[in-house]
């Protein structure tokens, strides 16, 4: 029974072993772990939802603003109208006259008299108001107030903010998008890096190979005397300088799987195996259009977006600023309430009421200050428009000097692919001359070093027609991922 445990768990372990390394990847899956993982694509995310964000905030500017203020105030002192009881001299209805005569001290003539001291009349009967009537306990004020602001007219400055906000969303997505172009770019070019590195350890293999079969040879003629010391030296020579080559090559293509695994955001020890490792599979044909028009590239080019979507933002800051210039309406409510209150006499108790109202703002006179705003603004705007016309010439000479290199890259494939059957037949003539002793081993060492340059020179050239082609994609604009 534990002998049959140990069975399935082996078995289910192989079937792991052989399931994580029969995984390969594509080029499509590479660039989707890319773009997934990439830590720059994610800011240019958030910038987009924060870009979005404050979009929804500029909105809510169109819509009354409610608010609430409350205060608490601690006072040292009561408030004392009077320093001491007031008496206001009173007046009696003259029935005669029908008027009122104050009622002053007068002599028996009818004459007022006068207080030799302060020089008034002298009243008979006076109004008492006592210093505690007039005195308010202030110790503790307690205040609020709900406030309503409805916008009416606020000199274009809300649309443009809103203006602003919904370019500067745009902006950044835009942004994100010319990121993740340059992000594709850098995974096809490891890619591609990869791909070119495991063809060119097959070919080192092939040429050690070789090498190892001309010095078995050399040595079996030098055994039988019809070579000499000096050939079988060279060939070693030779033997190692395969060996080394081939070193190198295994060292760079892992190093190559390592760049191209932090590219996908994966643990640079992730032994990557790629589905186009088979130069075979590599494929070489013409599937990008060199047909174009360069308003459409203009119009697709995400850099020139972003420039093109800041200048609308800049135009959007002209109107925001020349709002600094024009009258501003707003409507106001509010319902303020405080405890004591003096709605009913003074009162300690909350008490309050509603007041409506409308304000209205106009700017006269700032010596200048926001018209040379609004001017420096513009200026602002006119700059980007001359960076986004040298940008346009910049990407102009951009896709021409691509295309033609796309073109040179085919041209330059076919001539290796010529050279190479040249080097074929050279070194199948070279082997056959050798067994025939007619050729030396030197002539053979050259016949394989030209197999070995052209097989590089042609690998390098199919892979130089994919990095050409989807760099001619992404200065034509045509890189969506």
């Amino acid at each position: 029974m534990l002998n049959i445990k140990v069975i399935c768990g082996l078995l289910l372990a192989a079937g792991c072993s052989v399931s994580m390394t029969a995984e390969r990847f594509s080029l499509d899956s590479c660039r989707k772990l890319a773009i997934s993982n990439n830590k720059t694509i994610k800011i240019a995310e958030e910038g987009i939802r924060a870009a979005g964000f404050e979009r929804k905030a500029a909105s809510a500017a169109y819509l009354p603003g409610i608010d609430f203020a409350g205060s608490y105030i601690y006072n040292q002192r009561t408030i004392n109208l009077l320093s001491e009881d007031a008496k206001l001299p009173t007046m009696s209805f003259d029935p005669a006259t029908k008027r009122f005569r104050p009622n002053i001290l007068t002599m028996p003539d009818g004459t007022p008299i006068k207080d030799p001291a302060s020089g008034n009349y002298i009243p008979t009967e006076v109004a008492v108001i006592p210093k505690e009537a007039m005195s308010f306990d202030t110790h503790n004020v307690f205040a609020g107030a709900f406030t309503l602001t409805q916008p009416i007219y606020m000199g274009g400055q809300i649309r443009a903010l809103n203006e602003i906000t919904k370019y500067a969303e745009a902006l950044a997505s835009a942004a994100r998008n010319a990121v993740v172009q340059d992000v594709v770019l850098g995974v096809d070019q490891a890619y591609w890096l990869v791909v070119s590195l495991k063809a060119k350890e097959q070919l080192a293999q092939d040429l050690v190979k070789l090498v190892e079969t001309l010095r078995s040879n050399v040595q079996t003629m030098l055994d039988n005397g019809v070579a000499t010391k000096s050939d079988l030296l060279m060939v070693e020579v030779k033997c190692n300088e395969a060996k080394m080559m081939l070193t190198k090559v295994q060292n760079g293509l892992t190093l190559s799987r390592m760049a191209l695994a932090q590219l996908c955001g994966l643990p640079v020890q992730s032994d990557m195996q790629l589905e186009d490792e088979n130069l075979k599979n590599v494929g070489i044909q013409s599937t990008t259009d060199l047909g174009y028009n360069m308003a459409d590239v203009y119009a697709r080019r995400q850099d020139l977006e972003t420039i093109r979507q800041g200048i609308s933002v800049l135009e959007s800051r002209e109107k925001l600023a020349r709002g600094l210039m024009l009258p501003k309406i707003a409507l106001v409510g509010a319902y303020s309430f405080s405890n004591p209150n003096l709605n009913d006499g003074f009162k300690k108790s909350f008490g309050g009421g509603f007041n409506v109202g409308a304000t209205i703002a106009i700017p006269i006179w700032h010596w200048g200050g926001n018209y040379n705003h609004y001017r420096a603004t513009k200026s602002a705007t006119n700059s980007q428009r001359l960076a986004l016309q040298d940008l346009e010439e910049k990407v102009d000479l951009q896709v021409t000097q691509a295309r033609f290199s796309y073109q040179e890259a085919f041209k330059t494939y076919d001539m290796t692919r010529k050279n190479m059957e040249s080097a074929e037949q050279n070194l199948k003539s070279a082997e056959t001359g050798f067994h025939e002793g007619v050729i030396t081993p030197t002539e053979v060492i050259a016949a394989q070093t030209a197999w070995t340059q052209a097989n590089s020179e042609k690998i390098d050239a199919e892979i130089g027609i994919r990095l050409c082609q989807v760099y001619l994609s992404k200065v034509l604009g045509t890189l969506n991922y």
